[in-house]
């Protein structure tokens, strides 16, 4: 069952956008959520790889999950990043598929897009473009990627199941999805999903997994693996509450396109 979203979602978009602006500007700030190399190592990622990339990409890292193993990319291959933001996960992919490689970023936020530029720019990281564009409409031609990745960015998305069609157009045949994001394992109430700041803290737009796991496979997608992420936590009093109330947890998860 899909949930109306009683806001205006141009309103949403605004505030996701502050909220993601404050991320790449003030990575120090306050936010429902954890950000920074703790957490990256925390949920998986290698020093070894986190210490190849520009540091402050990884100050500006707001994701949920590691998801690099399941999506094991490989010398010469074409990655797309659904929402990119400051960088991080387009460097590492970057690090995998080697110079031969492509990576992609995708992201709506200019501040979020310009840091990773300007970082890329900086560090050499000659394989990766960054393109301003939403998640659900990318400028880029059908079966053009290996790979897509995205880490804790579709539950911010008004409608998931266009992302994931998106992403299995933009797929290879056989080409995998590998993303990390919030789920919840029961549906939201209206009090929760109409709240836009809550939305914009990963939780009000996390889907039922369930129902998300249905839209993965109504784009045509196979998913072969889930794993949930339990080292990954909210910090904000709000967000912890509704992560207790309603089981909201994060997820890893790949799909391949048959």
């Amino acid at each position: 069952m899909t949930t109306m979203v009683a806001f205006d979602p141009s309103e949403l978009e605004a505030k996701v956008k502050a909220m993601y602006r404050s991320v790449a500007e003030n990575p120090h700030g306050e936010f429902h959520f954890e950000m920074g190399r703790a957490l990256a190592e925390r949920i998986g990622y290698a020093p070894a790889d986190l210490d190849r990339i520009p540091a402050e990409a990884i100050e500006s890292f707001a994701g949920v999950g590691y998801y690099f193993d399941l999506a094991d990319p490989k010398p010469g291959e074409t990655v797309v990043d659904l929402g990119s933001g400051s960088g991080m996960d387009s460097f590492v992919a970057a690090l995998k598929v080697g110079p031969g490689g492509t990576v992609i970023g995708i992201d709506m936020t200019d501040e979020q897009r310009s840091k990773a530029e300007r970082l890329r720019d900086r560090d050499g990281f000659h394989n990766v473009t960054y393109v301003g564009a939403y998640i659900e409409n990318v400028p880029l031609p059908d079966a053009s990627a290996d790979i897509v990745i995205s880490n804790g960015v579709i539950n911010l998305a008004t409608d998931k199941s266009a992302v994931f069609r998106e992403a299995s157009r933009l797929l290879k045949s056989g080409g995998r999805l590998a993303i990390s994001d919030i789920v919840t394992e029961v549906q939201l109430p209206e009090t929760i999903v109409c709240n836009s700041t809550l939305w914009a803290a990963c939780i009000g737009g996390a889907a039922q997994q369930d129902s998300y796991r249905s839209q993965i496979a109504a784009a045509g997608l196979n998913i072969a693996k889930v794993q949930e992420n339990p080292t990954y936590q909210f910090i904000s009093d709000n967000a912890r509450s509704a992560s207790r109330k309603f089981g909201v947890k994060s997820i890893s998860l790949l799909a391949f396109k048959p």
